[in-house]
Protein backbone atom coordinates (compact mmCIF):
# COMPACT_ATOMS: atom_id res chain seq x y z
CA UNK A 1 0.00 0.00 0.00
CA UNK A 2 2.88 2.51 0.98
CA UNK A 3 4.46 1.74 -2.32
CA UNK A 4 0.92 2.70 -4.20
CA UNK A 5 0.35 5.55 -2.49
CA UNK A 6 4.15 7.17 -3.09
CA UNK A 7 3.14 6.53 -6.71
CA UNK A 8 -0.08 7.91 -6.95
CA UNK A 9 1.82 11.00 -4.79
CA UNK A 10 4.47 11.04 -8.09
CA UNK A 11 1.92 11.15 -10.76
CA UNK A 12 -0.77 13.67 -9.65
CA UNK A 13 1.70 16.44 -10.03
CA UNK A 14 2.99 15.53 -12.79
CA UNK A 15 0.63 17.41 -14.97
CA UNK A 16 1.49 20.49 -13.05
CA UNK A 17 5.12 19.99 -13.43
CA UNK A 18 5.22 19.19 -16.90
CA UNK A 19 2.61 22.32 -17.88
CA UNK A 20 5.17 24.69 -15.47
CA UNK A 21 8.42 23.03 -17.90
CA UNK A 22 6.59 23.91 -21.26
CA UNK A 23 6.20 27.41 -19.47
CA UNK A 24 9.52 28.63 -19.66
CA UNK A 25 9.89 27.70 -23.19
CA UNK A 26 11.48 29.92 -25.31
CA UNK A 27 9.93 28.57 -28.86
CA UNK A 28 7.29 29.96 -30.91
CA UNK A 29 4.99 26.74 -30.68
CA UNK A 30 4.35 24.23 -27.93
CA UNK A 31 7.59 21.65 -28.21
CA UNK A 32 8.24 18.98 -25.71
CA UNK A 33 10.87 18.83 -24.95
CA UNK A 34 11.82 22.83 -25.45
CA UNK A 35 14.82 23.34 -27.46
CA UNK A 36 15.39 26.83 -25.36
CA UNK A 37 14.00 28.46 -22.01
CA UNK A 38 13.18 31.69 -21.11
CA UNK A 39 10.88 33.67 -19.39
CA UNK A 40 9.31 35.57 -22.53
CA UNK A 41 5.81 34.32 -22.09
CA UNK A 42 5.49 35.38 -18.76
CA UNK A 43 6.55 38.90 -19.71
CA UNK A 44 4.65 38.84 -22.43
CA UNK A 45 1.53 37.66 -20.15
CA UNK A 46 2.14 40.25 -17.32
CA UNK A 47 2.89 43.59 -19.90
CA UNK A 48 -0.53 42.54 -22.37
CA UNK A 49 -3.35 44.70 -21.88
CA UNK A 50 -5.17 42.17 -23.04
CA UNK A 51 -4.73 39.43 -20.84
CA UNK A 52 -4.21 42.07 -17.67
CA UNK A 53 -7.37 43.43 -18.26
CA UNK A 54 -9.05 39.85 -18.70
CA UNK A 55 -7.58 38.81 -15.44
CA UNK A 56 -8.01 41.97 -13.99
CA UNK A 57 -12.17 41.63 -14.81
CA UNK A 58 -11.36 37.84 -13.09
CA UNK A 59 -10.24 39.31 -9.67
CA UNK A 60 -13.25 41.59 -9.87
CA UNK A 61 -15.25 39.53 -10.71
CA UNK A 62 -14.41 37.13 -8.57
CA UNK A 63 -14.57 38.87 -5.64
CA UNK A 64 -17.39 40.50 -6.03
CA UNK A 65 -19.54 37.66 -6.65
CA UNK A 66 -18.21 35.71 -3.62
CA UNK A 67 -19.06 39.11 -1.29
CA UNK A 68 -22.78 38.99 -2.60
CA UNK A 69 -23.35 34.99 -2.56
CA UNK A 70 -21.26 34.53 0.70
CA UNK A 71 -24.15 37.28 1.98
CA UNK A 72 -26.99 36.16 0.36
CA UNK A 73 -26.02 32.44 1.96
CA UNK A 74 -25.75 33.99 5.07
CA UNK A 75 -29.30 35.10 5.53
CA UNK A 76 -30.68 31.83 3.75
CA UNK A 77 -29.03 29.78 6.02
CA UNK A 78 -30.42 32.18 8.99
CA UNK A 79 -34.03 31.87 7.10
CA UNK A 80 -33.54 28.02 6.92
CA UNK A 81 -32.87 27.54 9.98
CA UNK A 82 -35.62 29.20 11.41
CA UNK A 83 -38.03 26.93 9.15
CA UNK A 84 -40.37 23.91 9.98
CA UNK A 85 -41.10 21.19 8.13
CA UNK A 86 -41.39 20.42 4.47
CA UNK A 87 -40.44 24.45 3.61
CA UNK A 88 -36.82 24.49 4.40
CA UNK A 89 -36.75 20.79 2.27
CA UNK A 90 -38.11 23.60 -0.26
CA UNK A 91 -36.14 26.14 0.48
CA UNK A 92 -32.68 24.18 0.15
CA UNK A 93 -33.48 22.26 -2.98
CA UNK A 94 -34.29 25.92 -4.72
CA UNK A 95 -30.46 26.69 -3.40
CA UNK A 96 -29.18 23.59 -4.75
CA UNK A 97 -30.98 23.76 -7.98
CA UNK A 98 -28.27 24.91 -10.38
CA UNK A 99 -26.22 21.59 -9.21
CA UNK A 100 -28.78 19.35 -10.96
CA UNK A 101 -28.54 21.11 -14.40
CA UNK A 102 -25.74 20.40 -16.62
CA UNK A 103 -23.53 23.60 -17.42
CA UNK A 104 -24.80 23.80 -20.92
CA UNK A 105 -28.78 24.04 -20.26
CA UNK A 106 -27.67 26.69 -17.32
CA UNK A 107 -26.07 28.75 -19.68
CA UNK A 108 -28.62 28.70 -22.61
CA UNK A 109 -30.98 30.12 -19.67
CA UNK A 110 -28.70 32.77 -18.41
CA UNK A 111 -28.02 33.81 -21.85
CA UNK A 112 -32.08 33.89 -22.52
CA UNK A 113 -32.46 36.51 -19.08
CA UNK A 114 -29.64 38.06 -19.59
CA UNK A 115 -30.93 39.06 -23.34
CA UNK A 116 -34.21 39.63 -21.74
CA UNK A 117 -32.76 42.05 -19.08
CA UNK A 118 -30.79 43.74 -21.64
CA UNK A 119 -27.44 42.93 -19.84
CA UNK A 120 -25.80 40.43 -21.99
CA UNK A 121 -22.21 40.65 -22.85
CA UNK A 122 -22.14 42.65 -19.48
CA UNK A 123 -20.44 42.46 -16.15
CA UNK A 124 -23.74 42.70 -14.59
CA UNK A 125 -25.03 39.67 -16.68
CA UNK A 126 -22.09 37.45 -15.77
CA UNK A 127 -22.05 38.59 -12.21
CA UNK A 128 -25.70 37.18 -11.55
CA UNK A 129 -24.52 33.86 -13.87
CA UNK A 130 -22.24 33.44 -11.37
CA UNK A 131 -24.08 34.33 -8.06
CA UNK A 132 -26.18 31.63 -9.38
CA UNK A 133 -23.91 29.37 -10.06
CA UNK A 134 -21.69 29.83 -7.06
CA UNK A 135 -24.60 29.69 -4.68
CA UNK A 136 -25.04 26.22 -3.60
CA UNK A 137 -21.47 26.00 -2.94
CA UNK A 138 -21.44 29.16 -0.82
CA UNK A 139 -24.50 27.58 1.32
CA UNK A 140 -23.47 24.65 2.48
CA UNK A 141 -20.38 25.48 4.76
CA UNK A 142 -22.40 28.19 6.11
CA UNK A 143 -25.60 26.24 6.62
CA UNK A 144 -23.28 23.56 8.35
CA UNK A 145 -21.38 26.06 10.56
CA UNK A 146 -24.13 27.44 11.46
CA UNK A 147 -26.53 24.03 12.64
CA UNK A 148 -23.54 23.21 14.52
CA UNK A 149 -23.62 26.46 16.96
CA UNK A 150 -25.17 26.54 20.52
CA UNK A 151 -28.78 28.11 20.03
CA UNK A 152 -27.98 28.89 23.47
CA UNK A 153 -25.90 31.57 23.04
CA UNK A 154 -27.70 33.77 21.08
CA UNK A 155 -30.67 32.91 23.24
CA UNK A 156 -28.88 34.03 26.69
CA UNK A 157 -27.49 37.50 24.23
CA UNK A 158 -30.98 38.22 23.07
CA UNK A 159 -32.48 37.66 26.75
CA UNK A 160 -29.84 39.89 28.18
CA UNK A 161 -31.48 42.47 26.49
CA UNK A 162 -29.63 42.20 22.93
CA UNK A 163 -31.49 42.85 19.84
CA UNK A 164 -31.29 40.93 16.82
CA UNK A 165 -28.93 42.64 15.23
CA UNK A 166 -26.29 42.89 17.51
CA UNK A 167 -26.94 39.55 18.19
CA UNK A 168 -26.10 38.54 14.72
CA UNK A 169 -23.17 40.95 14.57
CA UNK A 170 -21.85 40.54 17.78
CA UNK A 171 -22.71 36.82 18.81
CA UNK A 172 -23.49 34.29 15.66
CA UNK A 173 -20.84 35.82 12.98
CA UNK A 174 -17.74 35.53 14.95
CA UNK A 175 -18.80 31.65 15.69
CA UNK A 176 -19.60 31.56 11.31
CA UNK A 177 -15.65 32.77 10.96
CA UNK A 178 -15.13 29.67 9.13
CA UNK A 179 -18.03 28.87 6.84
CA UNK A 180 -18.51 32.25 5.86
CA UNK A 181 -14.35 31.99 4.77
CA UNK A 182 -14.73 28.74 3.23
CA UNK A 183 -17.83 30.35 0.99
CA UNK A 184 -15.96 33.25 0.06
CA UNK A 185 -13.19 31.01 -0.93
CA UNK A 186 -15.25 28.18 -2.72
CA UNK A 187 -17.23 31.47 -4.63
CA UNK A 188 -14.18 33.05 -5.51
CA UNK A 189 -12.32 30.12 -7.00
CA UNK A 190 -15.57 29.07 -9.10
CA UNK A 191 -16.12 32.19 -10.02
CA UNK A 192 -12.42 32.67 -10.71
CA UNK A 193 -12.34 29.50 -12.99
CA UNK A 194 -15.51 29.50 -14.56
CA UNK A 195 -15.57 29.26 -18.28
CA UNK A 196 -17.92 26.47 -19.42
CA UNK A 197 -21.10 29.35 -18.71
CA UNK A 198 -19.30 32.48 -19.06
CA UNK A 199 -18.21 31.97 -22.70
CA UNK A 200 -21.52 31.73 -23.79
CA UNK A 201 -21.87 35.22 -21.99
CA UNK A 202 -19.58 37.62 -23.00
CA UNK A 203 -18.59 39.66 -25.69
CA UNK A 204 -16.15 41.70 -27.92
CA UNK A 205 -15.99 44.07 -25.48
CA UNK A 206 -16.05 42.19 -21.66
CA UNK A 207 -14.29 38.59 -21.38
CA UNK A 208 -12.41 36.64 -18.52
CA UNK A 209 -9.17 34.89 -18.25
CA UNK A 210 -9.97 31.75 -18.11
CA UNK A 211 -12.34 32.38 -21.05
CA UNK A 212 -9.67 34.39 -23.08
CA UNK A 213 -7.15 31.77 -22.57
CA UNK A 214 -9.98 29.11 -24.04
CA UNK A 215 -9.98 31.02 -26.79
CA UNK A 216 -6.50 31.69 -27.36
CA UNK A 217 -5.77 28.26 -27.20
CA UNK A 218 -8.22 27.19 -29.90
CA UNK A 219 -6.32 29.57 -32.41
CA UNK A 220 -2.71 29.01 -30.97
CA UNK A 221 -0.49 26.93 -30.01
CA UNK A 222 2.29 29.38 -27.93
CA UNK A 223 3.24 28.47 -24.62
CA UNK A 224 2.04 31.89 -23.12
CA UNK A 225 -1.00 29.52 -22.47
CA UNK A 226 1.36 27.34 -19.90
CA UNK A 227 2.53 30.53 -18.57
CA UNK A 228 -0.87 31.52 -17.24
CA UNK A 229 -1.88 28.16 -16.02
CA UNK A 230 1.41 28.44 -14.06
CA UNK A 231 -0.13 31.51 -12.78
CA UNK A 232 -3.27 30.67 -11.62
CA UNK A 233 -2.27 27.20 -9.87
CA UNK A 234 0.28 30.02 -7.97
CA UNK A 235 -2.87 32.07 -7.03
CA UNK A 236 -5.07 28.73 -5.87
CA UNK A 237 -2.09 27.61 -4.08
CA UNK A 238 -2.25 30.97 -2.19
CA UNK A 239 -5.32 31.06 -1.51
CA UNK A 240 -5.34 27.56 -0.03
CA UNK A 241 -2.60 28.54 2.32
CA UNK A 242 -4.44 31.54 3.23
CA UNK A 243 -7.79 29.41 4.21
CA UNK A 244 -5.27 26.88 6.26
CA UNK A 245 -4.03 29.74 8.19
CA UNK A 246 -7.27 31.11 8.67
CA UNK A 247 -9.92 28.34 9.38
CA UNK A 248 -7.93 25.31 8.77
CA UNK A 249 -8.48 22.84 5.65
CA UNK A 250 -11.06 20.09 7.57
CA UNK A 251 -14.24 22.81 6.66
CA UNK A 252 -13.30 22.38 3.61
CA UNK A 253 -12.88 19.19 2.97
CA UNK A 254 -16.33 18.54 4.83
CA UNK A 255 -17.89 20.69 2.86
CA UNK A 256 -16.40 19.22 -0.48
CA UNK A 257 -17.71 15.69 0.96
CA UNK A 258 -21.51 17.52 1.00
CA UNK A 259 -20.80 18.80 -2.76
CA UNK A 260 -19.87 15.38 -4.15
CA UNK A 261 -22.70 13.66 -2.25
CA UNK A 262 -25.11 15.90 -4.09
CA UNK A 263 -23.45 15.33 -7.21
CA UNK A 264 -23.84 11.49 -7.34
CA UNK A 265 -27.40 12.27 -6.63
CA UNK A 266 -27.70 14.44 -9.28
CA UNK A 267 -26.50 11.19 -11.65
Amino acid sequence: MTTIALIVLCILPAPLIFVAWVSFSGEQFLRVPPGSYSVRWYAEFLSSPKWMFAFGTSILLGLVVAVITTATALFAALAAMRMRGSSRGWLELLIMLPLLFPAAAMAIAMRAVNDQLGINATFLGVMIAHVVLCGPFAYRPISANLRALDPATSEAAMSLGATPVYTLWRVILPQLKPGLITSLWFSFIISFDEVNITMFLVGINFTTLPVQTYAHLADSGDPIVAAISVFLILITLLLVLLLQRTVGLKVLVNSEDRMSELQRGKT
